[in-house]
């Protein structure tokens, strides 16, 4: 089944025009509003698209009675400013602060949303705020709590930055606290104590000789990772300190479970860990399985030849997975330039990343 387009097929100058446009919009996480109500604006000329608005998030759906319902999603936000506020054009290249994360990839959500009257799936595309900042503030978990009807569908793409290539799945993340006892004492006599700083030598070496695993899944290579990020301890130079705390950072694979992730990391320090002593966790994201052997995902990476890696950070992937939507990440942009002053975008992958959705939006899977 071959959708309609309603215009002339776009070119990558047009593209990246686009996506100039929406890098001069700021949007600064919590400070997402105008450039929802532009897009907004843009789109609620075509009557194919129902549109819906919570808060600054946006939410365009077609309504055709298809029996596959694609969902495209995006954040807005940008994390601040670092010199390239203001986008610039040279050539095949756009520089400016979002122009890879993710600006391009709401360019091509745009245009698409645009383009297409009578997609051969129906589509629902997801402007959404506050990706950049804690998990708490999250727009799209805003809308998975307040109209997860808005959210249903079979398969979803983020357009996180791949440079036009597949990102499947994502690995979890979870930080802990671990505190350590001792026994205050004057340095003078400092056999009267117990140095809980000195007790970290065998936790810390244990870390240091920590074997992450790297699982291949469906194809997919992932990286898992335990690292201290954080240390705490100490009174005065002359006492003894009774008490030192760690931060520990795990990145897991998603053929564990949170579960699974948190009993791994447990075990570990188990072997370390006295009466008194606390380990606590403060803050977990789930993985999410790469979903490449879904019909739509692989009609896309047989169709256009994709490079397909594992995702080794954390994305909103695992919101949709943890939904039952199968999801993987696909957009424009390089991640290594994300967040940097450098960041800019390429039109060769832009126009990738777009002429992939297009065929699959026009022809299905």
């Amino acid at each position: 089944m071959s959708s309609d387009a309603v215009s002339a097929p776009l070119t990558v100058d047009d593209l990246l025009q686009c996506s100039a446009e929406l890098v001069g919009v700021p949007s600064e996480s919590f400070f997402e509003a105008q450039i929802t109500e532009l897009i907004q604006k843009e789109l609620a000329a075509h009557q194919h698209l129902e549109l819906t608005r919570v808060g600054d998030n946006l939410v365009a759906r077609t309504q055709l009675g298809r029996p596959v319902r694609v969902i495209l999603a995006g954040h807005t936000d940008t994390v601040p400013a670092n010199g390239n506020a203001q986008p610039r054009l040279e050539g095949d290249r756009l520089w400016g602060l979002g122009s890879a994360d993710m600006k391009g990839g709401l360019a091509v959500m745009l245009q698409l949303a645009q383009q297409h009257q009578q997609p051969a799936v129906d589509v629902t595309y997801v402007f959404y705020a506050r990706e950049e900042v804690a998990s708490e503030h999250s727009g799209l978990e805003e809308l998975f709590q307040l109209r997860p009807d808005l959210l249903e569908g079979d398969v979803a793409l983020l357009g996180e930055p791949t440079d036009g290539q597949i990102e499947a799945g994502c690995q979890g993340t979870m930080r802990f606290s671990v505190v350590l006892r001792g026994k205050r004492a004057h340095t003078a006599r400092a056999w009267m104590g117990s140095n809980a700083i000195h007790r970290l030598a065998g936790l810390l070496t244990a870390i240091e000789q920590y074997v992450p695993r790297q699982p291949v899944l469906l194809g997919c290579h992932f990286h898992e990772a335990l690292q201290v990020v954080r240390v705490n301890g100490g009174v005065a130079g002359n006492v003894v300190p009774d008490e030192v705390q760690i931060e520990l950072a795990h990145r897991f694979a998603p053929d564990r479970s949170s579960d699974q992730a948190e009993q791994h990391v447990r075990n570990i320090l188990e072997p370390f860990l006295q009466d008194g002593d606390q380990v606590e966790l403060l803050d977990l994201s789930p993985a999410a399985y790469p979903a490449v052997d879904h019909p739509f995902i692989a009609a896309l990476i047989e169709r256009h030849d994709l490079g397909v890696l594992g995702k080794l950070g954390w994305t909103d992937v695992a919101r949709f997975t943890e939904r039952g939507v199968p999801a993987v990440n696909f957009g424009p942009g390089d991640s290594a330039l994300a967040h940097t002053a450098q960041e800019h975008l390429l039109a060769e992958s832009l126009a990738r990343t777009f002429a992939a959705l297009d065929d699959l939006l026009r022809f299905g899977p």
